[in-house]
């Protein structure tokens, strides 16, 4: 559990981290939905707050065109979910928890600078977009 995120339960403030890459998950009818990956997520104090967090690639996010290592800062609001497993296999079971995460990002912007690699070009980061 985020511990320091759940002392800060419905506040709005602004945060910021590191991007370190694009993934997917499963959406809405088996649809393939695009996220972001964000590492060492601080608040604007400098106060580590949790090492990572998943979000959904927006369009303010896509249009960033980030590197891994550039650093964006956003506005968002601290919000508890529910996590663990929810369907009736026993054998992959795990209880459902509390846990915290930042919603609904605003105001998102680039301020940091990452190094392309030759494994990450920036037409190959975006090409799903245009799929």
């Amino acid at each position: 559990m985020r511990k320091v995120l759940a002392a800060r339960e419905e506040d709005r403030a602004t945060f910021y981290g590191t991007f370190e890459r694009v993934g997917t998950k499963n959406g809405w009818e088996g649809r393939q939905e695009h996220t972001i990956l964000l590492r060492d997520i601080c608040d604007q104090a400098g106060k580590r707050v949790c090492d990572h967090l998943w979000f959904n690639l927006t369009k303010a996010f896509a249009l960033l065109n980030l590197y891994p290592g550039e650093t964006v800062i956003f506005d968002a609001r601290v919000k508890a979910y529910k996590k663990g497993y929810f369907g009736r296999r026993l054998e992959i079971y795990k209880p459902a928890e509390i846990d915290y995460k930042l919603s609904h990002p605003t105001r998102v912007r680039k301020v940091g600078h990452g190094i392309p690699d030759e494994s990450t070009s920036q037409q190959d980061f975006f090409s799903f977009l245009r799929a």
